[in-house]
């Protein structure tokens, strides 16, 4: 079983979440981890191809702002809200909530 590097939560920087975050398709996937509920990455990235998923999936990680654990052949990929609202209260509500707006707004 493979296992994953995860920052602690007092290495979680700012930048490296606000960088993680600058992206439309990580920022679609947190804003679908907001739920609470655990994510395989091929259910959290949808149509995108599996190299380029991994590719956002590991920066989200690397970031501090999702939590990869595998069990079996399976990924599953959760939100480390409670440690990043202990960090920057309100940030992942704020971030979330204007990309629901702005795309609400395209369609």
């Amino acid at each position: 079983m493979r296992s994953y590097r995860h920052p602690e939560t007092g290495d979680i920087r700012l930048t490296d979440v606000l960088y993680a975050l600058s992206d439309d398709t990580r920022l679609g996937m947190v804003a679908r981890l907001m739920d609470g509920r655990e994510y395989t990455s091929g259910e959290l990235s949808g149509e995108t191809p599996k190299s380029t998923a991994s590719h956002h999936t590991k920066i989200l990680r690397e970031a501090g702002v999702t939590r990869t654990r595998s069990e079996s052949t399976r990924c599953w990929i959760s939100l480390r809200r409670d440690d990043l609202d202990g960090r920057y209260p309100g940030l992942l509500e704020t971030l979330v909530g204007s990309f629901h707006a702005e795309h609400a707004a395209e369609h």
